[in-house]
């Protein structure tokens, strides 16, 4: 099966530009309710993860919890207690399931490594969920 299955599109997930600011980054997981949102380049490309306790820390270890000195900080320049690596287009299920049982989406980029969306492990459960019940039935 193809990851693309899987994939909830760019224009369906809430990203954040890389250039934008801690106080920006604090606000639209605020609003989204999010714990993890993908930043990305200019450029479209996949610049990370950033989760609201990478936030968290850098709110009280760069701005010591001011809001308007939040604003002076980039995002890029945070930093990211987990590594979160993007899978590619032509990944395979095996290893789409190895990476993404440690964490709740995968970012997937394509092979100009251009962000194109992300797959959620519920969507995956979900399927391995419908599959099992599909087999159990037909016993």
């Amino acid at each position: 099966m193809n990851i693309l299955f899987f994939l909830t599109p760019k224009s369906e997930v809430a990203y954040i530009p890389a250039d934008e600011s801690l106080r920006q980054a604090f606000e639209k997981l605020k609003y989204h309710g999010y714990s993890a949102v993908p930043t990305l380049t200019d450029d479209g490309k996949y610049a990370g993860t950033i989760t609201e306790g990478d936030v968290l820390r850098a709110m009280e270890s760069m701005c010591h919890w001011n809001i308007s000195e939040a604003e002076k900080v980039k995002l890029m320049d945070v930093k990211r207690k987990r590594n979160i690596q993007a899978v590619t287009i032509s990944t395979d299920m095996d290893d789409l399931v190895d990476v993404i049982t440690d964490q709740n989406f995968v970012p997937v980029i394509d092979d100009q490594e251009k962000f194109i969306g992300i797959v959620t492990r519920k969507d995956v459960i979900r399927f391995y969920h419908d599959e099992y019940r599909k087999l159990a039935k037909n016993e």
